[in-house]
């Protein structure tokens, strides 16, 4: 019997601070109904959050799902220079190390970081600065480590690593690699296989993957400094997802980039909590819709075969404004990398059968036959107009997708390169 496969979902802590312990069951009980193993809790430096990470732990204990959590230390915001910076990792581990919630892989607990490259812990060597945590903590809390992080360097150093006990490729759920040098075919048809450059390296060691719907941030240089998009478009997260399940002999785990990550607009789950100044771009964009068809992947790669489509279901999403539109009241530019974008509107149906797809926006409407299984359709979007989609069997209406309160606005007030999601009923 092969070994099992998980899926977990990146939960930044950090949008977490008026949460309480129902606010995490709610959160629980719908990442487990959307067939989602656990969470990634990205941690940051703020005291607060092992406070909130600890109600997580105490608000699983309520349910009667399976969910585990691992660890998830955020790099770059953690202090790491000397070895007392050990402390805070130590604090979350020493709390809560021993939980049955905790995940395990070999009977070692699972501790992952964002970035980390960088952290030293007064140790001559990066190799030699993680062996240092990992024994602290054995030694001060009793358990050992299983070090899986997301580092920022050359693959082929990891040979040169022993600390670790496998990594996560963080950037492999985006087309990172493309620029507008890039070739037309490239732009359309991008390369997502980034990760045979790690595996090739890791000697059998644990493998962890990324996939993610989206990719845009817009804050200015007086804030974090990071204003651009990645290419989503093409159905990225069906695409990315199908190589995933077609390589799921080399992958060990997905992680989902993320939950509730809304300063990077990537956010699966419902907008609840405290936004990183990102209400301007998050409010009114739900992606819930991604969720759902989430699901769908998530159970494909954990069982080896894609689920049978029991219900016809349309899936439909798309930005708000034209690339090349101009913002009125905008302080910070247009984000880097927009002409990488396209003004059409993203479409995912399954189907249980053969049946007739209806595509609109505006006056425009299109027709296509779709075949049982899933389908991938795409439209131009109409300025000052919506988006809709429908399917037909029979003459009679399958299903129907209203994205209600979207329009393909001519003139924003502010940049939004975010993604409004829609899905039928």
């Amino acid at each position: 019997m092969s070994p099992p496969k998980f899926v977990f979902a990146h939960f930044m802590v950090g949008n977490t601070y008026p949460y309480s312990i129902d606010d995490w069951v709610e959160e629980i009980e719908l990442a487990t109904n959307s067939d989602i193993d656990g969470f990634a809790l990205n941690v940051g430096r703020e005291r607060w959050q092992l406070d909130r990470v600890a109600d997580c732990f105490e608000a699983a204990s309520r349910t009667g799902s399976r969910i585990m959590f691992f660890l998830s230390f955020d790099m770059s915001s953690l202090p790491a220079e000397n070895e007392s910076d050990v402390e805070l990792l130590l604090g979350y581990l020493e709390k809560l190390g021993h939980s049955d919630r905790m995940f395990r892989l070999s009977g070692r607990v699972v501790v992952s970081t964002f970035a980390g490259e960088r952290s030293l812990f007064g140790q001559p060597s990066l190799d030699k600065a993680w062996f240092f945590v990992k024994h602290r903590i054995q030694d001060i809390v009793g358990v050992q480590i299983h070090y899986l992080p997301s580092l920022f360097i050359d693959p082929a150093q990891y040979r040169e690593l022993p600390c670790l006990d496998g990594v996560f490729h963080w950037n492999g759920g985006w087309p990172v690699h493309l620029h507008l040098k890039s070739s037309r075919r490239e732009i359309e048809c991008p390369r997502l296989d980034s990760d045979q450059e790690h595996i090739i390296h890791l000697n059998g060691k644990t493998y962890m993957a990324a996939v993610s719907p989206w990719f845009f941030t817009h804050y200015g240089a007086e804030s974090w400094n990071k204003n651009w998009v990645y290419r989503g478009d093409d159905w990225l997260f069906v695409q990315r997802w199908d190589y995933l399940i077609q390589n799921r002999h080399l992958i060990d785990i997905v992680q989902v980039i993320s939950w509730n990550d809304y300063g990077e607009s990537h956010y699966i789950g419902p907008i609840r909590g405290a936004q990183p100044n990102s209400e301007s771009w998050v409010n009114g964009f739900p992606h819930e819709a991604w969720l759902y068809l989430n699901s769908y992947y998530c159970r494909a790669f954990k069982e080896g075969c894609y689920p049978p489509i029991t219900k016809d279901a349309i899936f439909m999403w798309a930005r708000p404004h034209p690339r090349e539109a101009q913002a009125s009241c905008d302080a910070v530019s247009r984000p880097d990398n927009w002409e990488l974008t396209e003004d059409y509107f993203w479409v995912v149906i399954f189907a249980r059968g053969t049946a007739e797809a209806e595509l609109s926006a505006g006056e425009c409407r299109r027709k296509y036959l779709v075949r049982e299984g899933v389908n991938l359709l795409s439209m131009r979007l109409q300025v000052g107009h919506g988006m809709g989609a429908r399917m037909y069997r029979g003459g009679v209406i399958a299903a129907d997708c209203v994205a209600s309160g979207y329009c393909f606005e001519p003139h924003p007030q502010t940049y939004n390169f975010n993604a409004f999601t829609a899905m039928s009923s």
